[in-house]
């Protein structure tokens, strides 16, 4: 239908969609990017980003909310929303004052300059810029991007132009759960293993096997470097699948998210990546057995058991 396609590819519903009242999502995101990259700057904890990584793009949901479709979106989010903000919690990311608690170990490291390629970020200037640029608006704008699908069905629904709730919605709804649900596993796993590594070392116990290399490689490790990583991409590609099943089209302007989402992986994985292997010198043998998101790599290397 002629709608159908105006929304898929028309960008402008980004910027003014007509049913998600009188803030519109992208304003929200430029003031919380805003605040975001003055309590970074007053504070010097620049993760400030990372406090509503899993609260944020549920908050767009809600706002997109319009008919059946759109509460279903805002629904999955929320359940995802609630999952990962408690992994963070556990972890010391939640704090009061909010903007203290937890900051992310590559950030410091990316501020000292001792990374390669990343020299130019200890001074202070350029610092505040990537903070400005990259952290605070790139990151905020991101999160937009990823939940925007909810923008698409919303502008759908409220022009009369959405497909009525079918198949495909409930095949990404169920798809979404099932992967939150193996990112709580991976999660978990990882978790219970770093806590009862450093558990053996204030212990002053003799650390065998994976405490010994220091990184976790059984269960969902073994098949996947990274599959928290995984799963949490896994998601947002299906939740895309909302905005096709609203608009009859396969490719819409909403796609833009995961796909931004899917390369910030690659570039986040690799330099957690090297950072690991600068700590862990085993850790490129296990580079070798397991892919990073890839599990075909480790179930067809011969080489998947550790000698």
């Amino acid at each position: 239908m002629a709608c159908a396609d105006e929304i898929a590819f028309g960008f402008d519903t980004f910027i003014h969609p007509p049913s998600t009242g009188p803030l519109p999502p992208l304003h929200l995101c430029w003031i919380v990017a805003s605040a975001c990259f003055i309590i970074s700057s007053v504070t010097g904890n620049v993760s400030q980003v990372d406090k509503i990584w899993s609260i944020i793009p549920w908050v767009y949901c809600i706002m997109c909310v319009n008919d059946d479709r759109t509460l279903l979106m805002a629904v999955v989010t929320t359940i995802w929303g609630i999952r990962l903000s408690y992994n963070f919690s556990r972890r010391g990311g939640y704090t009061w004052p909010f903007w203290a608690g937890e900051e992310d170990y590559r950030w410091p490291l990316l501020r000292s300059g001792t990374l390669p390629g990343f020299e130019i970020l200890a001074k202070p200037l350029p610092w505040m810029l990537f903070n400005l640029i990259f952290i605070s608006f790139y990151q905020n704008l991101l999160l937009l991007l990823i939940a925007s699908p909810a923008i698409v069905a919303n502008v759908a629904a409220a022009t009369n132009c959405a497909n009525e709730i079918n198949v495909l919605d409930f095949a990404a709804a169920g798809s979404i759960i099932f992967f939150v649900l193996m990112e709580t596993f991976a999660d978990d796993q990882q978790f219970h293993f770093q806590t009862e590594k450093y558990r053996r070392k204030a212990a002053k116990e003799t650390l065998t096997g994976e405490f010994k290399d220091g990184f976790k490689q059984s269960g969902m490790f073994s098949f996947v470097r990274k599959p928290n990583y995984f799963f949490e991409q896994s998601i947002w590609v299906a939740f895309y699948l909302f905005s096709v099943s609203a608009t009859g089209n396969w490719l819409n302007w909403s796609m833009i998210g995961f796909l931004l989402l899917l390369a910030l992986f690659q570039g986040s994985g690799k330099m957690t990546e090297d950072i690991t292997i600068a700590k862990y010198p085993k850790y490129k043998e296990y580079q070798k057995r397991v892919g990073l998101y890839n599990p075909f790599i480790s179930l067809f290397n011969d080489g998947h058991k550790k000698e």
